[in-house]
């Protein structure tokens, strides 16, 4: 389908926060954090530091996009509100969205303020770091929203009903906790390098190392089982209701879930080169929208085709019981 205007624009604002965010990742891999101090938003007590080094830089420069990608969510917003009427769908997205990356935001003037940044290797830090990633997820799930339903996608009528609700429920929860546990290994290989697989395998399975690298085991094992899981749910969705949008969205699901797996074996092989721990992150991120997509769509009346095969006229009790069998078959029946 041809999208409009809006459309475009706010699919450019999603790709343009996936961007900021990979990049505020590399600021944490980097260790460049610090580099304005505990100043915000100021940059060491000013508005443009004089002679700053490269971590100043990298800061600045995340600041800076940061600043940029509030002002088009609010842009985005105000557009909303001219092309859409007052109960749409892309309304509430596009406000939600805006919510969120004020708190997203906020939480990141948190982390320097209180010096949870650089070789900060507190507690604290990793449930600040933790609460990030989540708002994190949430601001891409609100944008991605207001990209796909501005795109010309229904609102379901009922959002997430019955036994599929609680597999995707399951399977949302699974990627949110996967994400804190990706975040706090990965600031345990900022902040605790090893030099070689073996020495990072000694590391994890120390009973005197760090919490972040004896937690660091575990992500592995998340990863495989919350992707199996998505993987499940992405199949048995696409089986029971082979809508086109649904196929393509479950495919695409299933393929980021090899993609990722195969991203984090890398990673651990590597030794979490930055490089790989940003696409990484960028997968994960990537993962989250399509499983939120495959979620907001599996009710969506979009198949006219289909809806007019089930809702169709009859005149006989034979047509009846036929279009209740169609209409049973486009349900999702979990149990084989």
């Amino acid at each position: 389908m041809a999208l409009s205007r809006f459309a475009r624009y706010a699919w450019a604002v999603l790709g343009y926060n996936l961007m900021v965010i990979v990049w505020g990742a590399y600021v944490r891999a980097s260790g460049s954090g610090a580099g304005c101090g505990n100043h915000w938003p100021l940059c060491q007590g000013t508005i443009i530091p004089r002679s700053p080094t490269l971590e100043t830089i990298v800061e600045v420069t995340h600041r800076m996009t940061s600043g940029v990608a509030l002002l088009l969510v609010v842009g985005l917003v105000l557009w909303s509100f001219r092309r859409f009427p007052r109960t749409h769908a892309v309304r509430y997205a596009a406000v939600t969205s805006l919510f969120f990356i004020l708190t997203e935001a906020l939480i990141g003037a948190g982390l320097v303020l209180f010096e949870y940044v650089a070789r900060n290797a507190s507690h604290a830090r990793a449930f600040w770091m933790s609460g990030h990633l989540i708002n994190t997820f949430l601001l891409l799930g609100a944008l991605s929203l207001t990209a796909w339903w501005a795109s010309g996608y229904d609102r379901p009528r009922r959002l997430l009903p019955g036994p599929t609700g609680r597999y995707f429920i399951l399977g949302l929860a699974g990627m949110v906790i996967l994400g804190v546990s990706g975040a706090i290994t990965a600031l345990g290989d900022t902040l605790f390098p090893a030099g070689s697989l073996a020495e990072g395998m000694r590391q994890d399975l120390s009973a005197t190392t760090h919490i972040f690298l004896r937690l660091r085991v575990w992500h592995p094992i998340l990863a495989l089982v919350v992707g199996t899981g998505v993987t499940w749910i992405a199949w048995r969705v696409r089986k029971a209701r082979p809508q086109p949008v649904v196929m393509k969205l479950s495919v695409t699901l299933g393929a980021l879930v090899a993609i990722q797996l195969t991203a984090g074996a890398t990673n651990l092989l590597l030794l979490a080169p930055i490089w790989m721990q940003l696409i990484h992150l960028l997968l994960s991120d990537l993962l989250w929208i399509g499983l939120v997509l495959l979620a907001i769509t599996v009710e969506d009346p979009s198949d006219r085709s289909l809806q007019a095969e089930i809702t169709g006229s009859a005149g006989s009790n034979k047509d009846s019981v036929a279009r209740k069998r169609r209409r049973e078959a486009t349900t999702f029946p979990w149990r084989p």
